[in-house]
């Protein structure tokens, strides 16, 4: 006990996945006292962790906690006095690729990192780096050794960013008696991951875990968190070792996995299943779903900023899901003493249990009461049941009509008015033989359409007549708000109507009836089906549109003030 309270050490970002463990084998194994340094003013316990070891070295004082931004440098040598080693874990969020972000913390925050180290006399800086430094996100990599060169072209702002803060470590080892090195675990998993297991699992909710990137044989080297944990303290000890060991370790990086490949797609069925979801078995190419990554990539370029969620289809993450990706740890294991502690089976077997909550079989039970949203927009009738599908027979009699329509009228390149005459041939020779049919042919009754259908009540011819003169009345009314000059939303308005009407009068009718039927027999059964998640999307659609609209009429009227 005494020797670990005269020895300090520091984990930065020690309130994240993978440090979160480091922080709990250091306390542990009782070597040090532990400073864990993050982002947050005052450290928020989990129920778990406030019965376990961290809740108890916090109340001994064998832990502390400080607020730490590593771009403040002050900070930074507060946080780091009188520590003897760092374990620099502390990174942004992987996938949002924003180059500033990772530049001020993986590269600057860093470098700040180093020098306070430096001026503090610490002795030894593991870093915490990413085996995305050598990925292009072109080239797949098999079994690849640490001779291997930074990506030239790196696969996100993520990567690059790593890439550089690990050669700044590399190179500061040695400075002031400073000894470095840097850890690159590949894939980390386990229990307290915020990131791969939850999105999987939302995807399998929203029935997206069917679906599989490539052509699913791409192999991958994963690290259970807790081997991860144990190479950063075999990496630390190590440098510790005096004479040749330790010069032998300093200044190099090294590949951390679990050494046992898998395929990429197998670990995620062996994830989703194991939670009660349907695990992947319809492959999608790589070209297929790319053009649409790179769409959803630019929208949150623009609508980040407004509170746009970080999106989970993005190029990066389609190259990595995609490629093989195995590194060899023979250096690891003959320099640090690496060896996994943990098995990969194990490891699994572990995180499956530790996202009981997540299981398909302790969801809520979502029943829809009453008719859909789609239903009543349709008017409940024999429209909706046919375009949605609960009247397969009719659905299917009346896309056969659509598509005779289809061939007899449109495809043929009539003219409208030809095309419409054709239609009304066509459908005088069909009733004028239907009604000279007799009531029973072969014994089977035959259904005579009633003349009631054919005939317009004067309520309803009223209410045309009410229909076509309150159009007109808007319409008029429209065109003498815009004769004022005044109403700028209506005028917006009116021009996009316009647009799109324009943009819709440059496709051919056959374009036309095509893209519309598909839309009407597709479209409603998919917003049925999918309700929840569209409406949901609409809604944050709509904050960000006036969140967006709200910030342009702020700028417009400060520069109005301006000039």
């Amino acid at each position: 006990m005494a020797a670990a309270e005269d020895k300090w050490c520091v984990v930065t970002g020690g309130r994240g996945f993978a440090a979160r463990h480091l922080v709990e084998m250091l306390i542990r194994h009782n070597e040090y006292c532990v400073r864990i340094a993050d982002l947050e003013a005052n450290i928020v316990l989990e129920p778990a962790e406030q019965l376990g070891l961290l809740g108890q070295a916090l109340h001994s004082g064998r832990a502390q906690y400080v607020s730490l931004d590593l771009r403040n440098k002050a900070q930074l040598l507060k946080a780091l006095e009188g520590v003897e080693v760092v374990f620099h874990m502390a990174a942004p969020n992987s996938s949002i690729n924003n180059y500033q972000l990772h530049h001020s913390v993986n590269v600057q925050g860093t470098k700040n990192v180093i020098d306070a180290c430096v001026e503090l006399n610490v002795k030894r800086l593991v870093y915490t780096s990413s085996p995305s430094v050598v990925f292009d996100g072109v080239h797949g990599i098999h079994n690849g050794n640490e001779t291997m060169p930074y990506a030239h072209s790196p696969n996100d702002h993520y990567s690059a960013t790593k890439a550089e803060g690990e050669a700044l470590v590399i190179k500061a080892n040695g400075t002031n008696g400073l000894l470095t090195c840097c850890i690159r675990p590949s894939s980390i998993f386990g229990p307290g991951d915020r990131l791969l297991v939850p999105s999987l699992v939302d995807a399998a909710r929203k029935g997206k875990s069917k679906f599989l990137i490539g052509d699913g044989n791409n192999v991958y080297d994963f690290t259970y968190v807790e081997n991860v944990a144990h190479a950063h303290i075999c990496a630390d000890r190590a440098l510790v070792s005096e004479g040749p060991v330790s010069e032998k370790v300093a200044g190099e990086a090294y590949f951390i996995t679990n050494m046992e490949p898998m395929k990429f797609w197998e670990f995620v069925s062996v994830v989703v299943e194991g939670l009660g979801y349907e695990g992947p078995r319809i492959k999608i190419p790589t070209f297929v779903i790319m053009p649409f990554a790179h769409l959803v990539e630019w929208i949150y370029r623009l609508l980040g900023p407004y509170g746009m969620m970080v999106p989970q289809l993005t190029p990066s993450r389609i190259r990595l899901t995609s490629c093989s990706r195995t590194f060899d740890c023979s250096k690891a294991k003959d320099r640090l003493g690496y060896a996994p502690i943990v098995t990969l089976q194990e490891g699994l077997r572990r995180t499956i249990e530790s996202y009981t909550h997540l299981k398909a079989e302790n969801q809520p039970k979502t029943k829809r009461e009453g008719s859909s949203k789609a239903s009543i927009y349709l008017g409940s009738g024999r429209v909706a049941d046919t375009l949605l599908w609960k009247d397969k027979k009719q659905t299917f009699i009346a896309l056969l009509v659509l598509i005779a329509i289809y061939f007899n009228f449109i495809a043929s390149e009539n003219t409208i008015i030809s095309a419409l005459t054709k239609l009304l041939l066509f459908a005088s020779i069909f009733l004028f033989i239907h009604g000279i049919l007799p009531a029973k042919i072969l014994g089977y009754t035959l259904e005579k359409i009633p003349k009631s259908w054919f005939h317009l009540s004067e309520d309803m011819s009223h209410q045309i007549a009410l229909s076509v003169a309150s159009s007109w009345n808007i319409a008029v009314n429209v065109l003498k708000s815009l004769a004022d000059g005044n109403d700028w939303v209506l005028f917006f308005k009116a021009v996009l109507s316009l647009f799109i009407l324009s943009f819709l009068g440059a496709f051919s009718l056959q374009s036309l009836y095509t893209i519309g039927v598909t839309f009407a027999f597709i479209a409603f059964y998919v917003y049925e089906q999918k309700e929840e998640e569209i409406g949901g999307l609409f809604i944050k659609t709509h904050s960000l549109g006036c969140k967006l609209k709200s910030d342009l009429t702020r700028k417009f009227l400060s520069s109005k003030k301006i000039d």
